[in-house]
């Protein structure tokens, strides 16, 4: 009955939406059949429209750190609306947003509040070339930066889903100022600066890649991309839309102890509502308009309901929700691992904090390249075996699992006992 009901909205929905869906990884194209339409959620569940439940590790893509409909996020928006929805002018709320952010983050000293990460880190490279009035940007194959048109060359996330890294539309003036290095690789970003002298305005990476499965840094490689781009004038970008307090409070540059020039943020300040940030020093912030000449707006930026939903969030992110989310994740991890190994299976499962992927391969993935090995076809058989038992996963071998402070030990323990089932069910 669900499958029909599911059908019966994806059919309407593409008489009205491009493909049925909002955003195209919803669209199941990786894993095939036809998405759920969710009703609701609550702590670390979702409910479709009749009301059957899913454990979910999808957290609306990374900001439910404290689970789904949190009562101090929820109280604070309801708080907020009392006063109204958007009002156009400044706010006490930017001020104190911003610096909270500036407590956390240790190497930022400005905030400029946007209304997502894919305008915080089109506003970054835009400020990167404005400073160093150079052209040109290297970013990394499978690192997804938004859909801004430099950063849809060779990128991840749903590019990779829909098998579209370069989408049409993108021109080939802006393909040919986009220079594609190889993450964790640290030759390849040197010889595209050698080959390029002094043109080079910004290297913009996800310290720990999330969008094409969870792939962290090798040792030293964050260091030598921040000794490179110092060396050769380059504005280092870290874009921390998805780890930034998701992986530590600090973000990624805490745990690696590396600072970037400038660094992107959204999904998790926001609390699940919309937002972003991008932050950095006051001498390169301070070139953002009306402060210096480099032009950025937007008209709901800093918007007094998700600026309240983000305080509530990150006042509530204490040493205990990390201590949690690092049991539960460990948790997790340790289970497939001995599932892995008690059914003779090499599958990797690759984990930092609370973030995670279980890859089809049979070798470790440090760059896009070992995450096309994976084989798509058998996660999107595990993927409907693990939907099956209520499970509901990212629809994708190229997205991160998020684990939030609401699983319980009783969720991540049907997880592991689902997720023995489903390799078995796919490997009979």
């Amino acid at each position: 009955m669900t499958k029909d009901i599911n059908d019966q909205y994806l059919q309407t929905a593409k008489q009205i939406i491009p493909g049925g869906v909002n955003s195209p990884v919803r669209a199941f194209g990786s894993v095939g059949g036809t998405p759920i339409f969710m009703d609701n959620a609550s702590g670390a569940y979702l409910y479709d429209t009749e009301g059957n439940q899913y454990i979910d590790y999808v957290g609306s893509w990374g900001p439910c750190i404290l689970g789904h409909k949190s009562q101090v996020i929820t109280e604070a928006i309801c708080k907020a609306t009392q006063k109204g929805t958007s009002f156009g002018t400044a706010t006490v709320g930017e001020i104190k947003m911003a610096q909270k952010v500036i407590d956390i983050m240790d190497n930022i000293d400005m905030v400029r509040l946007v209304s997502s990460g894919t305008e915080a880190t089109m506003t970054a490279l835009r400020l990167a070339r404005g400073v160093t009035k150079r052209d040109k940007l290297i970013k990394f194959s499978g690192c997804y930066h938004g859909h801004a048109d430099s950063f849809l060359v060779k990128a991840g996330s749903g590019a990779l889903t829909l098998g579209i890294p370069n989408s049409p539309g993108v021109t080939a003036g802006t393909a040919s100022d986009t220079l594609t290095a190889t993450f964790n690789d640290i030759t390849s970003v040197s010889d595209l600066i050698n080959d390029n002298p002094n043109q080079i305005a910004a290297l913009i990476v996800e310290p720990i890649i999330g969008n094409a499965g969870l792939i962290p840094p090798n040792e030293h490689f964050l260091k030598q991309l921040r000794d490179i781009t110092t060396k050769n004038g380059i504005i280092l970008i870290f874009d921390e839309v998805m780890t930034g307090f998701r992986v530590a409070a600090g973000g990624a540059q805490s745990l690696y102890h590396v600072k970037p020039d400038l660094t992107t943020m959204g999904k998790v300040i926001g609390g699940g509502m919309p937002i972003g940030a991008i932050g950095g020093n006051k001498k390169i912030m301070n070139q953002l308009a009306p402060a210096g000449p480099i032009y950025q707006a937007g008209t709901l930026s800093g918007n007094p309901l998700a600026v309240s939903a983000g305080l509530a969030q990150l006042n509530s992110l204490t040493d205990d929700i990390y201590a949690t989310l690092e049991t539960r994740s460990a948790q997790l991890e340790g289970g497939i691992k001995d599932n892995l190994a008690s059914l003779n299976l090499s599958y990797q499962y690759q984990r930092i904090g609370s973030m995670g992927s279980l890859f089809f391969t049979d070798k470790p993935v440090e760059n896009l390249d070992d995450a096309m090995t994976c084989d798509t076809k058998l996660f999107g058989k595990y993927f409907h075996q693990m939907l099956k038992q209520g499970i509901y996963l990212p629809p994708s071998q190229f997205e991160a699992n998020f684990i939030s402070a609401a699983h319980s030990e009783e969720d991540i323990k049907k997880t592991i006992a689902a997720n023995k089932k489903a390799l078995q069910e796919i490997h009979p």
